[in-house]
């Protein structure tokens, strides 16, 4: 499964990390092309080619499209671990995102929202499957595993960099629906990329795992063929209801489901992870530690995903987007964290290196990303006290607020990811991957209706609240990391990660 140590085509690295470089690099570039001006335009006037919505009904819309693209990759996994296999499973995935945001160009309300359903479906399989290869390029002891993921995460943010100033450019100078389209062209080079550089990956994530039997291969494959089936039924029954006028489907119903969905599969989850049986001892105080990452993971990005929505909206309506004398997109400030990380990740990669075994455990890092969190909001408090009297403040009240929160993810995101790869039995995989994306998907989904807020409070109001909650979560992870490396000592293999 994994490749030769001696293969070091790729800076040092196995070359098939240049193919998973580049895929990513034009995955993230649609997603954070399209999530930048995808606030924006829903609230845009429909004179100016958006859909008119308010600020309220356009966050629930954001979050709950954000939150459901990585609970979509919960499933996603599984299907990659009992069906597809990692490989096929980025590649259908890359095409169907793609599609879902060529789909988002086209000029219908109609067309725009099966473009988002049509991107949760193939981020589910692409998202979780992608990383998981990573960390099978390399045997389990190989030293090179940290530092891959570090260069991983290299390309994600140079796509991330480049794609709110093309997309942003495009969508809200020329029309939104270009920068959707732009978007869909970035994601279709990604695919490309992915199909053409296959033999550089090997063995690595090529197929599903063995089933013990041949009837349990057979029952995965029934169960997966039956979630298909229902899902495909159940969405029918409900679009002919409403277009019947039997139901009304509205807004507010759709976020509370998913609300109820998210919560019941997130304790069904941990349930059947802590409750279940056939788990070893060491696998489950490595279930705990997942348990711990996840917590604090949800409620960052429940913080951090404020940059697409009210830190959005702030920046165009309370910010003087002048720089020399150049007026530029508001959506340009979505570059920055991105931008940020390109500058401070080799930073933070030597730090931890000179620091060796003196470096913070993973809870300490989830706590102080929590605390850079914390201190965007502030800033965030100081520039919306300001704004509120109608003066536009300076764009360098969100330029530290978003250079806090890069280092925040910068302490959180490759620790977590690198984490799953090493915790995570090797018969669940894909799954415990999708158990990462699945925090992503709770902290967007709070992230959102946290936001929605916005229309009804005063900005000063809502960071204030952020700052409150950040700061309380790291009060918490800190109090943890006693208890978490006491459990962690307990199992070689985890102790790392405490």
């Amino acid at each position: 499964m994994t490749q030769d140590a001696c293969d070091t085509r790729f800076f040092g690295h196995p070359a098939g990390l240049s193919t998973l470089f580049f895929t990513e690099l034009w995955e993230r570039f649609g997603y954070y092309g399209m999530r930048a001006i995808l606030v924006l335009f829903m609230t845009a006037a429909a004179a100016a080619g958006g859909l008119g919505l308010d600020p309220s009904r356009a966050y629930a819309i954001y979050g709950l499209y954000t939150a459901s693209v990585y609970m979509a990759s919960l499933p996603g996994g599984w299907i990659a671990d009992r069906i597809l296999g990692q490989q096929r499973s980025v590649l259908y995935g890359g095409t169907l995102i793609a599609a879902g945001y060529l789909t988002l160009a086209i000029p219908s309300n109609a067309a725009f929202f099966a473009g988002l359903c049509v991107v949760v479906v193939g981020t589910g399989l692409l998202k979780p499957n992608i990383s998981t290869i990573v960390g099978q390029l390399y045997s389990p002891g190989d030293p090179r595993r940290e530092s891959g993921f570090s260069i991983f995460y290299m390309g994600i943010n140079i796509g991330a960099t480049i794609a709110p100033l093309a997309c942003g450019w495009a969508g809200e100078r020329i029309n939104y629906r270009l920068g959707f389209a732009l978007a869909g062209i970035g994601m279709a080079a990604g695919v490309l990329t992915f199909w053409r550089g296959l033999k550089r990956l090997g063995d690595a994530g090529l197929r599903p795992v063995e089933p013990p039997t041949p009837e349990a291969g057979r029952q995965w494959r029934r169960s997966f063929r039956h979630a298909v089936l229902g899902c495909v039924l159940v969405a029918a029954a409900v679009l002919l209801l409403h277009l019947s006028g039997a139901v009304t489907v509205s807004l507010q119903f759709l976020v509370n489901s998913a609300g109820a969905v998210l919560a019941l599969t997130t304790l069904g989850l941990f349930a059947w992870m802590f409750l279940g049986g056939g788990w070893t001892p060491a696998e489950r105080r490595r279930l705990a530690v997942i348990a711990v990452l996840f917590c604090g993971s949800a409620l960052f990005w429940a913080a951090f995903e404020q940059a697409g929505s009210s830190l959005n909206l702030f920046a165009k309506n309370h910010t003087n987007n002048v720089l020399l004398g150049f007026a530029f997109p508001a959506s340009w400030y979505q570059s920055l964290n991105a931008a940020f990380i390109i500058c401070f990740a080799a930073v933070f990669a030597w730090i931890w290196i000179r620091l060796g075994d003196r470096q913070p455990s993973s809870v300490a890092k989830f706590a102080l990303a929590m605390v850079c969190a914390a201190g965007g909001f502030v800033l965030m408090m100081e520039a919306s006290r300001r704004s509120a009297s109608g003066v536009l403040v300076s764009p360098l009240w969100l330029v530290g607020t978003y250079l806090l929160h890069t280092f925040g993810e910068l302490l959180l995101s490759p620790v977590g990811l690198s984490a799953m790869t090493r915790l995570a039995p090797a018969r669940v995989a894909g799954l415990m991957m999708g158990v990462w994306f699945l925090s992503l998907s709770m902290g967007n989904y709070l992230a959102g209706r946290l936001a929605s807020f916005y229309g009804h409070l005063p900005p000063y109001e809502l960071f204030r609240t952020l700052a409150v909650i950040t700061l309380a979560a790291a009060a918490v992870l800190f109090v943890l990391v006693r208890p978490v490396a006491w459990l962690a000592a307990r199992n070689g293999a985890a102790s790392r990660e405490s």
